[in-house]
């Protein structure tokens, strides 16, 4: 009985640590899923070519981001653009409409070739990364660490149009709407394309009647912004109100215009700290912007 207590108690330990062993590894494989909090390897924005988030978040197919995800560009004197002039600098600022608690998104800008057109350089809520798509390399815009969260409602990076023109430029942008879970499950991930055209040395007259007649003031009485425009057909309006630092204070979608002359109010949730504002205005696939200021 003596020679047989041995290997029995060797045997039993031997199983013991290599369970402990087993155990541990799960752990750790784990803590290593792909809770991407400093944002996803470049190649996620679903353009052509390349995977989107659903490809580590488990949430369901990603869905239309048309209005969750809010993207403007703005030229040097802060005014949302529509088409881009060769060269030059543009602040692009990014919002999802939810705010959600966890959040994270990445973006990239092509040209009709699906090449990178033009460069992008990190703001203080993203930075940039860099992928090889098809045998070219592009650029991507993401989310940091520390600016996935609802405490950052707009992520704003530089771009830098391109020297020649490309044609019409495409931003891809995927948003990820995270359900805070410490997990990669139950994610909703939302993806949208956004349209720059290429550079135009003339507007129609058509435009600028159209822009003529946008104005902005603000309610003081009713802590609001009364909007009067003509519209020159009947489309969704989405207004993007950011102060003078590209901050989003409001993002909305407030109804359907009319044909010709509208008048619409957007009230404020909570009352804004004096100083001057950018109302933005979407509609007829054109951008719009006046500055009020809230006394």
């Amino acid at each position: 009985m003596k020679k047989l207590l041995i290997p029995v108690v060797l045997l039993t330990t031997s199983l013991g640590f290599f369970a402990f062993r087993s155990e541990l590894s799960n752990s750790n494989q784990f803590h290593k899923s792909p809770l991407d909090v400093n944002g996803a390897a470049g190649g996620k924005t679903g353009a052509p070519g390349e995977q989107n988030c659903t490809s580590c978040h488990s949430g369901g197919s990603a869905q239309a981001g048309t209005t969750e995800n809010i993207l403007t560009v703005l030229d040097a004197n802060n005014n949302p653009v529509t088409n881009y002039t060769l060269g030059s600098t543009y602040t692009v600022t990014l919002a999802m409409n939810s705010n959600p608690a966890k959040k994270g998104f990445q973006a990239t800008a092509l040209s009709g070739n699906n090449a990178m057109a033009g460069t992008f350089t990190a703001g203080t809520t993203t930075q940039i990364k860099t992928a090889t798509i098809s045998g070219g390399q592009r650029k991507y815009a993401d989310h940091k660490g520390s600016s996935n969260t609802s405490a950052t409602p707009l992520w704003s990076w530089t771009w830098t149009a391109p020297t020649t023109n490309v044609g019409d430029v495409i931003f891809y942008v995927a948003s990820n709407k995270a359900n805070n879970n410490n997990s990669d499950s139950g994610d909703q991930i939302f993806l949208s394309q956004h349209t720059i055209t290429a550079p135009s040395s003339t507007a129609g007259v058509e435009e600028n009647e159209f822009k003529s007649f946008f104005k902005a003031s603000y309610n003081i009485e009713n802590n609001g912004v009364q909007l009067n425009f003509n519209s020159l057909k009947a489309d969704r309006i989405h207004v993007n109100i950011v102060d003078l630092t590209g901050r989003s204070v409001l993002a909305k979608n407030i109804g359907i215009a009319k044909i010709g002359e509208n008048s619409e109010f957007v009230s404020f949730p909570n009352q804004l700290p004096k100083g001057y504002y950018v109302v933005n205005m979407f509609l007829n696939n054109k951008a719009l912007s006046a500055k009020i200021v809230v006394q």
